[in-house]
């Protein structure tokens, strides 16, 4: 039985699905993937990053585990000139989760959000369900509407 997180509260109302999987300490989105045998490219990682210069801006960004960050292209999009990856204790106080179980829905601190424009049209995507071996199973449109997201271009191959 799935434990309860802030993140599963947050989609209670809207259809999705968990699924549980063996965590691991490294590489979060790949294994989760793999465990779970989805797709890569509708399997996101929820990343945070800070303003630089001003490091309590934060922003989550979600791309395909497949995929990489395009700090510059997420700067962009929330009207910054910089962008840096947060510091993963401050992201870790920011979100109220651990590193690996980083979800954008159920954030201690609402936080600006990126979801990558590749995954707008998919059936349903994965992200993190609030904690390691925990993963939703969500449609993009639901997970943008819920985490307060924009779609922009945020990933580079």
């Amino acid at each position: 039985m799935a434990a309860r997180t802030r993140a599963i509260a947050a989609v209670e109302d809207t259809p999705h699905r968990v699924l549980e999987y063996a965590p691991s300490q490294d590489h979060f989105g790949d294994h989760a993937a793999a465990e779970l045998g989805i797709d890569p490219a509708a399997t996101l990682k929820t990343l945070v990053i800070a303003r630089a210069g001003a490091p309590r801006d934060m922003a989550l960004c979600c791309v395909p585990v497949a995929g990489h960050l395009a700090l510059k292209a997420a700067a962009k999009a929330l009207g910054w000139k910089h962008a840096e990856m947060a510091d993963p204790a401050k992201a870790q106080r920011a979100t109220g989760y651990v590193v690996g179980g980083i979800s954008p829905l159920g954030t201690l601190s609402p936080l600006p959000t990126l979801l990558d424009a590749s995954i707008e049209h998919l059936d349903a995507v994965y992200v993190s369900a609030g904690q390691r071996g925990l993963s939703l199973e969500i449609a993009p449109a639901d997970l943008a509407r819920l985490a307060g997201a924009q779609f922009a271009d945020i990933s580079s191959a």
